[in-house]
């Protein structure tokens, strides 16, 4: 047999049980033998045996035997060992072979240890120095955490080699322990052993055995297999989980309300089926044989312990231990502790759940004191309530005989201990002397606690956890401060002085404490032992003298100054509660079923056929049905074809319908949506690259949601009305809601196929992000281990688990798990998957006063409800059933063994059964139902009299436990029937596994208001059950997530589980939660309403949904807002008074354009669920509407106040009533009859949310605050799957925000072992949390579903939008100036130019490029005589406009910022499985140029994948050059040009990435960056080779980079030639291109040209966008390419036109995208000092020169708009510190020698920009002059776009204009060389009055340039004409000198 006593009734013959028993007692060294009927049920069932090998189970009751027989006895006798066998050895350290076993002598010993053993010490009595060696079975040693030992024994004798000893007792004979008390592995096993370095085996760690007296069996199976079968140690309370040990008993659970979970040590009964069981319980007449068998087979009073299907008592001990609680009553399901399944077995529960045993190390007493307390007989029926006794301090007696009717617990006892631990928390800082609360004080406060509780409540653990740590605290508040502010102490100081109690006082001042409270607390104090006090209590209460005590306190103290102590509750009331509230789930329901099949409930119902003096009321509903028959049948059938059809607008009234408006989003679920987008994107942009957003190319999804029938057609509901399909592009047009199946997962047993196909899919396509919603998260926590140890009972336990916290999910890249849930206090735990950054909460509506998200609908949850009972409203929003209370606690005190959930049914039904007859004519049945019900019942019956449609109201009624509601909703279907009442109103039963089934009459109805065509149609969410009249019979432990409609006025919880986790009890009111327009406040004042206690609630819909106004309504949008409640006074019918304005009520809305009656009402089904986001329709092209749909508030011109009504006709139906009168009225009493108007219920229903009735229990958790105003019920336990890590934690603080509540939790909440987080915690890891797992919460029915499908839709639009960019698309510029060139010379579909025609040419001096639309305008000869009027015509404001872009789709060749991290280019980026990221080495370059008058000293960062392009004198040596292809490679796997990109200010968001636009080709690329900034260009581009400036270089411009790539090209060109010469290669032979590109080309295009012939004009072309790599080779594969210096490519733009691509090749500037011939331009060099425009002046440099440039046309390339870095980090700005004023150009220039202001920047920056804005200033003359240029000598700048320049070069034999005909009107030598004489400028002429300008490096300079070219012969100077750029002295100023021509 095996250690666990759960199971089922053995078919073995009593006889051989009998026998079994006897041999088993013979092998015993224990006189007491084991009583046979513990062996009647098989203690294992067959998942145990397989947990721990097939031979562990039939070896534990040997084990059992062996281990423990006298412990029993009382006193206990001496440890007595078996007779040693004659000729043993007995020398200690030596085993009865003669072995030796001491460490020291067989430390270097080999020794054999067999697989899954240890080596471990023990530790004997006689030999205190020395240490036995052991090999045990390390399944039966703890981990290092003291957890995880399995029960038992197995070990082998390392002498001898004896193996299999099964029993520590065997075992510690064996090696001749010789012990004197019973032999425990705990106490004598204490090190493990080790062998050290010299392989000597040496004393290792101590054996970890904390807890271990608590712990149970554990499997491999998984942390949680244990779950249904506790398994019962000796000394302590069984924790079958307990391998996580924590601190903390459940303080919210009423005391005693302890499940057999890890902590205690209740017994289990699973489902018996054997055939010697009735309902899973002995018969009668079996009990009956057995006590019989056993009254004369086991002759010892203890043996009556194990009577009455108790179990059988625990190992070692032969009675009830003092941690067994007692069983249910005989005949019913186990009821009290006894027979407690584990909370973490199958389901989450309504039930409280204990904490496990904490930090404490708590030890229970292992010998029991006094002889055994027997329970009298009949106590049950004498008290009528089982009283729950809480074990306290010291030793507990054991109980014998009826312990059926008791029920014992350890909760106390722990809650004692932890709270003695709370004082470790300062044992950091030194504390030691600071000590725990006394045993003597607690005892004392607990005293103190039950007294101050009233008769109505029930004591909370949490409670007097509180108080113990307040007055800990207290006591110690001085130590307790010292040490948090002080650092250490070498010395403690001196304890409190404050006089302790002692124990001879205590039941001294028990007594006096308990004096005052009129005997509800009874002091029992014992002399000896507990036990005389239990027996005196039992005494007491067969004798009745405690009726009027709820809590009787034993004290027994005089144990050595220690107390023994526990507490009884014996108030019927509370032990009720208590005793109930330790059912699971499971057993909950199993025990109601029972007493439902076994008839036991007959017995209630024949008590109340008694109370009605007119007999049976089935009698009664019989003698009515029969004299009414008739009556009512004509009637119901007039009355109903009269409510069928609406009534023409001939003066009849029309209930019309508010319709749908188009979808649309609330705005606080658009905030939801961006945040959840927001957390999604930082994770994207964290540096741990778990998600890459930009490899994805569309989104997917799945949600999954619990095994409900109508959650899943809710949430289909959504997903087809949303659009989200449709946006995602998942499906085309005209989705079905089969279509959207596809995408919603319920999580029952088909769930794994469904699930899997799912993951396929997510890895057939990994550019898909998929997000795997689990909506209503919080259900099903419950770890896969435990699925796997009771898969046969529930397979879809564990479900959630096993699927979203797979492998596959987790490592998955491109899945994105979204938790949703309205509790998400189980995810927020010590162990949860979930980083608190990745938690979203729904946001508040205010912050500082401040609307945040302006509604016009306020949401109506818990705290809003709760603040109506403070609020003045005579009858509140929440309320409790007085009337219904006190019935039920007469009864519960009437039948002590019917389940409270029993009774409360079945009273609540019967209230219903009276009020439906009392409504129908039976007035005298009122008396026979409370108020509240009656109420319910006339509004739900009288509503649809009011509407011409029949609309009426929705009554939830909540009945957890199935099998109950099933029986209500027979009863109640009866009773309607019997009362004719079918026609009026439906009764539906709700259960989570089935669909809606309603009657034909019901279906018709709704078709009808709906204008449902389809015949088909069934309702299948309750919110298309709007304004229905019904009885929603709610069933299931949990909801799971179902909305309901607005209809909805009554929540009747009355018969919810008095559950006091926070979790169950904010789901069940969750149910009412409710949006109610906003603008209009609830009525706060007291009202008269007599019965009708129902606020009204007119008409609105519900925000989230969609209203559209279809035809025959106006438009006109109305607030809803300006409605006033009125108040209603009927008692009789309900009462609802008219809001309806005549033009409302005939079905047109005519309203005045001076205001719409604010009262103009619909009087139809909303349109829309009250849950947000849930549309009800399911049809938008449903009929009329009436105009007064919800719409913005805003949007409507203000009602006139004072118009508050219009006359409408009297009805028969009514007599109508304005609002304004209806409100302003006073009214009779209760029961008149007042004015009433015919309203639709549903005309009221968006203005209060629905009454809720309570439990009064649950009532008196929800309505009391702490100290801070907090709701009681939010410091409750969060969940079931949790528990508290320490009783020393702060409470939770009213001003607490989510994020807030979230950490709280995360810090003081650890998951249960059957939780599915339980293994998260890695050891010596504390980051477990997953990377890509988000949670949102929000409260319930808020709109969580419709922002999580708008998320899904924003997060698509962003992911196109990440796979867009914008580019510039501008037209050239400057095209209408150039002349039509002889284009047909080159052949139109040419790939190449022809030299010897490109040649011919002509060069086009203009530039095209539009980013120099604003720079000066390049004559040429072309020009020169061409009119002014040639010019495009530019206005100067439009210079400065944004430049236009285009937003395009990134193609599979573009160039990637560092944001892209897709598998492919991993390697690229320096994930190379070769070489550690980051790994590069700086290697310095030098060569000279003279030119900068020193060597230049450059420095390469090279990866060390990257070294292979490069030359080395020495592997890691001197970097000799960077290798060069040859002219004749033909490979097409690589790119032969170097690509160089100068960048700066760009290190994130430059275009680095070319992997994918080169296509995979090996290619070289070079990142040519400033000094200062190569760190963080390292950092973000750790394998791209970086050319480093010099630092001289830090504030240069890009001519500087520019000159430098090209100086360093040449120069290297030159090297590889030397190099490669030595091999044979001749110089020209080595490849001479480079290539320079802006940090933003993105993409690069091609143009196809389809010519109709060679030489024909017409054509047609297409672009299509191509790969670097195929540019490139096609360039570099050009014939005679090496003729040409410099190549590029045109600029995209959308505008290109056939002129544009006509031409394949142009002889004109280049830009962005460059070819550069370092060979041939070895002469021509860019500008080091510019900042601007310098690849304009480089080409006209290269043109003069003589070179060739040629543009290929047919290509072309994007480029992105980059708003950082660049030239924008350009800043010029004042060197005075702090100076606000910007500086403007016109200060960049200033007279030398003035106080002019300083700038920070480079003179050659304030001069181009001076030059660029103001040059007008030095050539007046040339402003639009364009005949009459400017003459630029050997340099291009931009002088702006008003002046023309002409460009020529000094140098000898250059290309120059012809400038004969030119008259120039101004002079610009900028640095002028000595190329530059006095006969060269003499050539040109200039207009008289025309400017000079000359700029030199000083004023020095400047003088000496002015004589040698003898410019004062033709020029005029001023001294006033001198200028200089404003830099200080120290920043080397550019000086001007100006003049005039003579």
């Amino acid at each position: 047999m095996g250690n666990s006593y759960t199971g089922q009734l053995k078919t073995t013959r009593f006889e051989e049980v009998l026998h079994n028993s006897i041999e088993a007692s013979l092998r015993s060294s224990s006189p007491v033998p084991r009583p046979v009927f513990s062996q009647l049920y098989l203690e294992a069932e067959q998942q145990l045996s397989a947990l721990e090998g097939g031979s562990r189970a039939d070896n534990e009751e040997e084990e059992e035997e062996g281990e423990g027989g006298l412990e029993l006895s009382s006193p206990p006798n001496p440890y007595q060992t078996h007779p040693l066998p004659e000729g043993c050895c007995t020398i200690d350290g030596f085993c009865q072979a003669g072995k030796d076993l001491r460490l020291v002598s067989i430390s270097n010993q080999p020794i054999d240890v067999p697989a899954g053993f240890l080596l471990v010490g023990a530790k004997s009595p006689s030999l205190p120095d020395h240490l036995l060696v052991c090999a045990v079975d390390k399944r039966f040693l703890p981990d290092d955490n003291g957890h995880n030992a399995l029960l038992g024994f197995s070990g082998n004798c390392v002498g001898c080699g004896k193996k299999g000893f099964c029993y520590f007792t065997e075992f510690s004979n064996h090696i001749n322990l010789k012990l004197t008390t019973q032999p425990k592995k705990q106490k004598h096993l204490k090190y493990y052993l080790v062998r050290n370095a010299q392989g000597a085996l040496t004393k290792g760690p101590l054996i970890c055995w904390k807890g271990s007296e608590f712990r149970g069996r554990q499997t491999t199976a998984g942390p949680c297999s244990g779950s249904l079968f506790p398994l019962l140690d000796s000394p302590g309370p069984l924790a079958a989980f307990s391998s996580e040990s924590t601190s903390a008993v459940n303080p919210s659970i009423p005391m005693g309300a302890q499940p057999a979970g890890p902590a205690s040590d209740h017994l289990v009964l699973t489902t018996a089926t054997g055939p010697g069981l009735f309902n899973g319980k002995e018969s009668p007449k079996q009990q009956q044989l057995v006590k019989n068998r056993l009254s004369s087979a086991v002759p010892r009073p203890s043996a009556l312990g194990i009577l009455s299907n108790s179990g059988p008592p625990k190992k070692r001990h032969k009675r009830w231990s003092p941690e067994s609680p007692s069983v249910a009553d005989g005949g019913g399901y186990p009821q009290g502790g006894g027979n407690r399944a584990k909370y973490e077995s199958v389901g989450t529960s309504c039930m409280p759940q204990v904490g496990l045993v904490g930090q404490a190390s708590v030890t229970f007493p292992v010998v029991a004191s006094g002889e055994p307390v027997s329970v009298p007989d009949n106590l049950l029926k004498i008290c009528k309530a089982k009283p729950v006794i809480f074990k306290g301090h010291g030793n507990f007696p054991y109980l014998c005989g009826n312990l059926n009717d008791v029920v014992v617990s350890p909760l106390l006892y722990m809650c004692y201990q932890n709270s003695q631990s709370i004082s470790r928390t300062y044992e950091q800082f030194g504390a030691s002397t600071i000590q725990p609360i006394s045993e003597e004080m607690q005892l004392l406060l607990t005293v103190y606690y039950l007294v101050q509780l009233a008769a109505d409540q029930v004591p909370l653990m949490e409670d007097l956890e509180q108080i113990f740590l307040r007055s800990w605290r207290e006591s110690h508040l001085t130590e307790i401060r010292q040490y948090q502010q002080a650092p250490p102490q070498p010395y403690a100081p001196a304890p409190s002085a404050a006089a302790p109690v002692t124990s001879a006082q205590l039941p001294w001042l028990a007594g006096l404490a308990a004096s005052s409270c009129n005997d509800s607390v009874h002091i029992i104090e014992c002399t000896y032992s507990l036990a005389e006090g239990l027996s005196e209590m039992f005494r007491l209460l067969i004798e009745g003298k405690l009726a009027k005590t709820n809590y009787v306190v034993i004290i027994c103290a005089c144990r050595n100054a220690a107390i023994d102590s526990c507490i009884a509750v014996t108030g019927k009331y509370q032990a009720r509660i208590l005793s109930e509230s330790l059912l699971t789930p499971a057993e909950y329901q199993k025990e109601v079923s029972y007493e439902l099949v076994t008839g036991k409930v007959d017995s209630l119902g024949a008590f109340f056929s008694t109370l009605c003096p007119e007999g049976d009321i089935d009698i009664l509903l019989d003698k009515f049905h029969q004299e009414n028959q008739g009556h009512i049948s004509s009637s119901l059938s007039a009355s109903s074809v009269t409510k069928a059809a609406p009534l023409d607008i001939s003066g009849a009234l029309v209930c019309t319908r508010s319709s749908l408006e188009p979808h649309h989003i609330r705005p606080f679920q658009l905030a939801v949506a961006q945040k959840l987008l927001s957390h999604v994107c930082s994770i994207a942009d964290s540096s741990t690259q778990n998600l890459d957003l930009g490899s994805f190319e569309k989104v997917d999804f799945l949600i999954c949601i619990p095994p409900s029938e109508v959650t899943y057609q809710q949430t289909l509901f959504h997903i087809w009305h949303s659009g989200v399909l449709l946006e995602l592009g998942l499906e085309k047009e005209h989705v079905t809601k089969q279509r959207a199946e596809q995408y919603v997962l319920k999580l029952d047993a088909e769930a794994q196929t469904k699930f899997k196909s799912f993951l396929q899919n997510s890895f057939q396509n990994p550019h898909t992000l998929f997000v795997l919603i689990h909506d209503h998260a919080h259900w099903d926590l419950v770890s896969s281990a435990v699925h796997n140890l009771y898969s046969q009972s529930d397979p879809s336990m564990g479900l959630v688990d096993r699927l979203l916290n797979c492998r596959e999910v987790k490592e998955a890249s491109n899945i994105v798990t979204l938790h949703v849930t309205s509790f998400p206090y189980a995810l927020q735990t010590q162990h949860t998957l979930i980083s608190p950054y990745n938690e979203i909460h729904w946001p508040a509506a205010y912050s500082n006063g401040v609307d945040l998200y302006p509604e016009n609908k306020k949401y109506f949850g818990l705290s809003e409800f709760i603040e109506s009972t403070l609020s003045g409203h005579s009858l509140p929003l929440l309320r409790y059933d007085s009337s219904f209370e006190a019935m039920v606690t007469a009864l519960g005190k009437r039948f002590p063994r019917l389940h409270s959930a029993v009774i409360r049914t079945f009273v609540l039904v019967q209230h219903y059964a009276a009020a439906m007859m009392a409504v129908s004519g039976l007035s005298r049945m009122k008396n026979y139902t409370s108020v509240e019900t009656l109420e319910i019942t006339q509004n739900l019956i009288n509503a649809p009299k009011q509407c011409p449609c029949g609309h009426g109201l929705m009554v939830l009624l909540r009945v957890p436990c199935s099998p109950l509601a099933a029986v209500a909703y027979e009863r109640l279907a009866h009773v309607r029937a019997r009362l004719a009442l079918e026609q009026h109103f439906e009764i539906i039963l709700g259960n989570p596994s089935s669909g809606i089934t309603i009657g034909k009459h019901f279906v018709k109805q709704l078709k009808m208001w709906q204008k449902i065509e389809d015949a088909e149609w069934r309702p299948q969410t309750y919110l298309e059950l709007e304004g229905l009249p019904c009885i929603l019979i709610f069933s299931g432990m949990d909801p799971h997530g179902e909305s309901l409609p607005r209809s909805l006025r009554y929540c009747d919880l009355r018969l919810i589980n008095s559950c006091l986790v926070r979790t169950a009890l904010e789901q069940e009111l969750g149910l009412a939660a409710y949006f109610v327009s906003g603008d209009v406040p609830l009525e706060k004042g007291p009202r008269n309403e007599g019965l009708e206690s129902d606020p009204e609630k007119p008409s609105s819909t519900d925000n989230e949904e969609e209203e559209l106004v279809t035809e025959g309504s106006t438009s006109e949008k109305r607030s809803p807002a300006r409605r006033e409640r009125s108040r209603s006074h009927d008692s009789g019918s309900s009462c609802l008074s008219s809001k309806a304005s005549g033009s409302a009520l005939c079905g047109e809305t005519s309203a005045q354009p001076g205001g719409p009656s604010p009262g103009q009402q619909t009087c139809g089904p909303s349109e829309e669920g009250r849950a947000p986001g849930d549309r009800q329709r399911l049809r938008a092209s449903q009929g009329p509407a009436s105009g007064s749909s919800r719409h913005s508030p805003g949007l409507a011109p203000k009602p006139d106040t004072s118009q508050r009504s219009v006359q409408v006709p009297v009805t028969s139906l009514s007599q109508l009533s304005c609002s304004s009168l209806s409100s302003a009225s006073t009214g009779p009493a209760a029961g008149a009859l007042t004015l009433q108007a015919a309203q639709c219920s549903l005309a009221k229903a968006g203005q209060q949310p629905p009454a809720v009735f309570l439990p009064k229990l649950v009532y008196d958790m929800v309505t009391s605050t702490d100290g801070s105003g907090l709701p009681k019920a939010a410091s409750l336990l969060p969940s079931h799957a949790v528990m508290w890590a320490s009783s020393f934690r702060p409470l939770l603080s009213k001003t607490m925000t989510s994020t807030e509540q979230s950490l709280y939790y995360r810090q003081w909440t650890v998951p249960r072992p059957s939780h599915m987080d339980y293994g998260n915690r890695v050891e010596g890891r504390l980051d477990s949390f997953h990377p890509r797992r988000l949670l949102l919460s929000g409260p319930p029915q808020i709109g969580k579903t419709g922002a999580y499908l708008q998320f899904l839709s924003i997060l698509s639009r962003m992911l196109i939008r990440l796979t867009e960019v914008d580019v510039y698309d501008e037209e050239e510029i400057n095209i209408n100036l150039s002349e039509d060139s002889d284009w047909h010379c080159l052949q139109l579909g040419d790939p190449w130019p022809d030299l010897e025609l490109f040649e011919k040419l002509p060069f086009d001096y203009l530039v095209h490029d539009p980013k120099y639309e604003d720079a000066s305008l390049i004559c040429s000869h072309h020009q020169s005589v061409k009119s002014e009027d040639r010019g495009t015509p530019r206005k100067p404001e439009d210079l400065y406009l944004r430049r236009q872009t285009a937003r395009m789709r990134l193609s599979k060749y573009a160039a990637y910022n560092t944001y892209h991290h897709c598998e492919q280019c991993h390697q690229y980026l320096g994930f190379h499985p070769r070489y550690q990221l980051y790994e590069s080495a700086l290697h310095a370059f030098a060569f000279s140029y003279s030119m900068l008058g020193e060597e230049v000293q450059l420095h390469f960062v090279i990866p060390k994948s990257k070294e292979h392009h490069f030359v080395f004198s020495q592997p890691g040596g001197q970097l000799e050059s960077m290798r060069l292809p040859l002219v004749t490679d033909k490979s097409h796997e690589h790119i032969k040009s170097p690509t160089f990109t100068p960048t700066t200010g760009r290190h994130e968001h430059g275009l680095f990435n070319l992997y994918h636009a080169m296509d995979g080709a090996s290619h070289l690329h070079v990142l040519v960056v400033k000094e200062y900034e190569m760190p963080i260009y390292k950092k973000y581009w750790p394998n791209h080779i970086m050319l480093v400036l010099p630092s001289i270089f830090n504030s240069a411009g890009v001519g500087a980079a520019h000159f430098l790539i090209k100086e360093l090209s040449y120069h290297n060109l030159e090297l590889e030639r030397s190099r490669q010469e030595e091999l044979g290669i001749k110089p020209q032979d080595i490849w001479p291109f480079i290539v320079i590109s802006d940090d933003s080309c993105v993409m690069w295009n091609v143009v196809d040209i389809d010519g109709g012939g060679e030489r024909s004009r017409e054509f047609s072309w297409s672009e299509r966008n191509v790969s670097l790599k195929y540019i490139m080779q096609h360039i570099e594969a050009a014939p005679n390419i090496t003729h040409y210096a410099l190549i590029g490519m045109r600029k995209w733009s959308s505008k290109t036109g056939r002129r544009e691509v006509r031409e394949p090749f142009s002889r004109c500037h280049v830009h962005d995208f460059i070819v550069l011939n370092v060979d041939l331009t070895q002469n021509v060099q860019y500008n080091q000092n510019r900042f601007l425009c310098d690849d304009v002046d480089f080409n006209l440099r290269v043109h003069s020169a003589g070179l060739l440039l040629c543009r290929f046309n047919r290509f072309s390339v994007m480029k992105k708009q980059i708003v950082v870095g660049g030239h924008r980090s350009l800043h010029i700005t004042s060197k005075v510190p702090d100076s606000p004023a910007a500086v403007l150009p016109a200060q960049y220039v200033c007279a030398p020698d003035s106080k002019h202001t300083f700038l920070a920047a480079p003179a050659q920056l304030l001069l181009e920009r001076f030059l660029q804005h103001h040059s007008h200033r030095f050539f007046p003359l040339s402003l639009k002059n364009r005949g009459h240029p400017v003459l630029l000598v050997d340099c291009y700048l931009n002088l702006g776009s008003q002046i023309s320049v002409c460009y020529v070069s000094s140098r000898p034999h250059s290309l120059n204009i012809s400038c004969s005909d030119f008259m120039f009107s101004g002079l610009l030598l900028y640095l002028c060389d000595s190329f530059v004489g006095a006969s060269f400028l003499k050539k040109f002429h200039f207009l008289k009055g025309a400017t000079l300008c000359v700029i030199c490096q000083d004023r020095n300079s400047l003088r000496q340039t002015v004589v040698r070219l003898e410019l004062e012969e033709e020029w005029q100077f001023r001294l006033r004409d001198e200028f200089q750029t404003a830099n200080a002295k120290e920043d080397r100023p550019l000086f001007f000198l100006t003049g005039r021509h003579i």
